[in-house]
């Protein structure tokens, strides 16, 4: 299982204190595919960060009895003065994974070109995000997080992503965030809509993108 109890996160801005979460509870259970939409600004990534445990809440507690990967594409995954082949052996020696199949894996997926074997920092922003992706898909977790990366990249590399994501829909608990109700419906059995730091959980995948559409 996974739950965010009573979790509060804010932010200062030189305007004061921004409120991003204000007192978030939610329990995911092993295997489900949730949606989490919101409109831009929302606070969906820093909801997937602290999920993650790439950030802490303020308050209140994230408790995880199952393994949760980083949120798929986040650029924070990798050590920029490296070179991405370099980023896949760093990560299969951390998870313990067979490193030549790793490194095969990532560059494969990503299909960087002769950068796979260059430092991260020459990369566009697009290519971090296809490497960043590549490294989540490398790893098996029992839940991933997924931040609208698969709107990222050309369309080749989209459609690759998305392939991806069914293939995990098929044995992992997945927690996509988007604004877009489309790409919720395509992966999602399940939405929640983040709201003015609220997250409000729908039973029925109808009636969530309705009531977002109606907000």
């Amino acid at each position: 299982m996974l739950r965010l109890l009573d979790v509060h996160k804010s932010y200062p801005t030189p305007f004061g204190t921004k409120e991003v979460l204000r007192g978030v509870s939610i329990t995911f259970a092993p295997g489900e595919k949730v949606g989490i939409l919101g409109r831009n600004g929302a606070g969906k990534t820093t909801l997937l960060r602290l999920i993650a445990g790439v950030e802490h809440p303020n308050s209140g507690r994230i408790e995880r009895d199952m393994s949760v990967s980083w949120p798929l594409g986040f650029a924070g995954a990798m050590h920029y003065s490296i070179s991405g082949a370099d980023n896949a052996r760093f990560i299969a020696r951390i998870y313990d994974k067979p490193i030549r199949e790793t490194v095969e894996f990532v560059e494969d997926f990503a299909d960087l070109g002769n950068y796979f074997r260059m430092p991260v920092r020459t990369y566009s922003s697009g290519m971090i995000v296809r490497l960043g992706f590549a490294l989540s898909l490398a790893v098996h977790f029992d839940c991933y997080l997924v931040d609208e990366a698969i709107a990222v990249g050309d369309s080749r590399f989209a459609g690759r992503a998305r392939a991806a994501l069914a293939d995990l829909n098929a044995r992992s608990a997945l927690l996509l965030v988007s604004h877009q109700p489309e790409t919720v419906r395509a992966f999602c059995k399940t939405a929640a809509i983040l709201q003015d730091g609220r997250l409000t959980r729908y039973d029925d995948l109808d009636e969530a993108i309705a009531a977002y559409h109606a907000s």
